[in-house]
């Protein structure tokens, strides 16, 4: 797509973690730290029992499981399974396991059962056109809390769990890009625990050492409050609410019916969440296709009401087949088109090997439905309309850029569209593109000259010197970035080398 130079390690891993949905990954993260949990009880690190922990295990998996299959059969919806089995997980780490000497305690383990159950009930009780509105673990645990039969502990906060809890949460961190948001979470809620250890007269290495070690702070997290279907659309919004939420996390405080705990204080950022503009899902109405380029379609949907987003935004889909690829049901495409449009569009790559979701895609007959599920994103322009920008797009990351130039915008903005593609014929939306009146600036793989309005970037390679050749005065400009992952990363470090000072970036990791 582009002569651009990418780091490798970080190209490797996130190949490596592209072929994995975020359901995955964090089943099989979770799944490690289940089977590192009965090595710690074997080497007696944890004194549990291993039968115990077993058992334990069956019943929050057997029951998430099952009733979430009973419930979808209910509500005539197809299970997700892989959430049910990550839901279960959760509450293996929130609940003690149950210990058998002296008999089983029965009112321990209906406890848990009333959890699971619960966590499957509150996807479809709790919920808002067709997505729910809580954590699930986290309001199986709460609910649970209340009735008595039994309470959260969150026994995965111990030292030992540490050692694989932490580079876990990195890796899912890293593959969902909330990093930024988990530190903004971790460092309100140790600074408030670590304040109060110091009052109480321990040293400052043991007051930072005590919250990380001995509370759920970073399993809580990576696991359950950077979990995308509850969180709100903007970047802005996710860090004053993972703020919010450590400070619910470490403030103590009694409401009478119910003290502080981690599930109450993500309940709540959850509530914050969806105030602040989750709003579930939309029927979308497919009304036809076009090929854009030899390699890429768009797709035109109706939906059945109005979507608020802004351009640059892109649309979550619901793309069920039945022969799954292990990359998930849902997908993430950038809508071209403008907000005020009537039909909303996405371009999307269609070179073979296809996937299962884009032959879904490529299925479709006019009139077919499918469920756009989430909007958000914050690959949006400046507010400024008199703020300079350079947009810069490798291939498909042409995309978001449509309903940003849409309208002639690109003529009441300073405007530099830099446009790497292989080959004039993969050159997608030109005409559009010529419309808007942007400055679009192309660099062809094949040396071959751009349509005519298109100024020529030839085939340098595009490190920092030949960005700032193209753009003198890319320091004064905000730059965006688009494209593959690779592409971006080595996008944004051309971009910084010559001297840009504010980037965003939009990685396509491919589907």
């Amino acid at each position: 797509m582009t002569a651009t130079v990418s780091t490798p390690m970080g190209s490797r891993l996130d190949t490596a973690l592209g072929r994995f949905t975020m359901y995955r990954l964090v089943l099989w993260v979770l799944a490690v730290l289940a089977a590192f949990s009965m090595l710690l009880d074997v080497l007696g690190w944890l004194t549990f029992g291993l039968v115990e922990m077993i058992a334990h295990l069956a019943l929050c998996l057997g029951l998430t499981y099952a009733s979430n299959r009973a419930l979808a059969a209910l509500f005539h919806v197809r299970p997700h399974s892989e959430s049910a089995l990550i839901t279960g997980l959760l509450l293996y780490f929130l609940f003690w396991p149950t210990r058998f000497s002296g008999g089983p305690q029965l009112l321990e383990l209906a406890g848990v059962a009333l959890a699971c159950v619960l966590a499957s009930a509150s996807k479809y009780a709790l919920a808002w056109r067709g997505r729910h509105i809580f954590n699930p673990a986290a309001a199986g645990a709460f609910i649970t809390g209340l009735t008595g039969l039994n309470i959260a502990t969150w026994w995965v906060a111990t030292p030992a769990m540490l050692w694989l809890v932490l580079p876990g949460v990195l890796l899912v961190l890293y593959r969902i890009r909330k990093l930024l948001m988990a530190t903004v979470f971790t460092a309100v809620a140790v600074s408030i625990v670590a304040a109060d250890l110091l009052r109480s007269g321990l040293g400052l290495g043991e007051a930072l050492w005590q919250p990380l070690a001995q509370r759920p702070v970073l399993f809580f997290a990576g696991f359950m409050l950077t979990e995308p279907l509850t969180l709100p659309p903007r970047r802005r919004q996710q860090l004053a609410l993972a703020a919010v939420v450590g400070v619910l996390f470490a403030v103590p405080y009694n409401l009478g019916f119910a003290a502080n705990s981690p599930e109450l204080a993500l309940l709540a950022g959850n509530a914050l969440a969806f105030a602040a503009g989750q709003r579930g899902g939309v029927r979308l109405h497919f009304e036809g296709s076009r090929p854009l380029t030899p390699t890429t379609t768009e797709f035109s949907f109706r939906p059945e009401r109005p979507v608020r987003y802004s351009p640059g935004q892109y649309m979550e889909l619901h793309l069920p087949h039945e022969k799954s690829d292990g990359k998930g049901l849902r997908r993430v495409f950038s809508l071209t088109s403008p907000p005020d449009s009537p039909v909303l569009t996405i371009g999307v790559g269609t070179a073979e090997p296809l996937s299962a979701a884009k032959r879904t895609l490529l299925a479709l007959e006019p009139g077919d439905e499918l469920t756009g599920t989430a909007v958000g994103g914050d690959f949006v322009l400046p507010r400024k309309s008199d703020a300079p920008v350079l947009l810069i797009a490798a291939g498909i990351g042409i995309t978001p850029y449509l309903a940003q130039l849409g309208a002639g915008s690109g003529k009441d903005r300073d405007v530099i569209l830099l446009y790497l593609a292989r080959n004039a014929a993969e050159l997608a939306y030109a005409g559009e593109l010529e419309r808007s009146g942007a400055r679009v600036v192309a660099r062809l793989a094949d040396g071959a000259p751009p349509p005519a309005f298109m100024h020529d970037a030839g085939r340098a390679r595009i490190d920092s010197a030949a960005l700032k050749e193209l753009v003198p005065d890319i320091a004064g400009r905000e730059v965006f970035v688009s494209g593959s992952p690779a592409s971006v990363r080595s996008l944004r470090a051309a971009a910084r080398g010559a001297g840009a000072r504010k980037i965003h970036v939009d990685s396509f990791a491919g589907y």
